[in-house]
């Protein structure tokens, strides 16, 4: 009998992990539309990998992506491609800056677009001035980044935690 009890005490335990749903991740690759996925193609690698927020917030996108313009789709396409060349830690920092700009006062985030806007229109050997090697890389890169000689292209630009 008290065998039983304990099989039957075992089964009871182990039940609820055993039925219990995965994790809802949203629609899976194949269960888009096929204009969702023309929209979303640059994702598409790593569609199955993003939680069901991450996808929330891509189907928006490609909701609205049909009414674009075709120069702002192709944007929209370059930018979803950098983004799924990043890895989850500079996914993270990325999302950090956006919060640590929102947070800056509206006046003080104009004169910061005004002041990006000045650095884009100088040539580029004037942008290499302020080009300064990010320093999550190891100090070997960051050595042959800083050699003079032809560019090679850098992270997109950090805003400081400061501002």
């Amino acid at each position: 009998m008290r065998r039983l009890l304990a099989a039957l005490l075992l089964c009871a335990l182990a039940a609820p992990g055993a039925i219990a749903a995965p994790k809802d991740r949203g629609p899976e690759w194949a269960a888009l539309t096929a204009d969702q996925q023309q929209s979303l193609s640059p994702l598409a690698g790593q569609w199955n990998k993003l939680s069901l927020r991450h996808k929330t917030k891509w189907l928006g996108i490609a909701k609205r992506y049909p009414a674009m313009k075709t120069e702002d789709q192709k944007r929209v396409h370059t930018r979803m491609q950098n983004w799924a060349k990043l890895t989850p830690q500079q996914r993270d920092q990325a999302r950090e800056q956006y919060r640590n700009i929102a947070k800056v006062a509206p006046d003080r985030r104009a004169e910061l677009r005004k002041y990006w806007a000045d650095y884009q229109a100088l040539p580029p050997h004037e942008k290499r001035v302020f080009d300064v090697p990010p320093s999550y890389l190891p100090q070997a890169e960051r050595r042959q980044r800083a050699k003079p000689g032809k560019p090679k292209p850098y992270p997109k630009y950090v805003v400081p935690d400061s501002l």
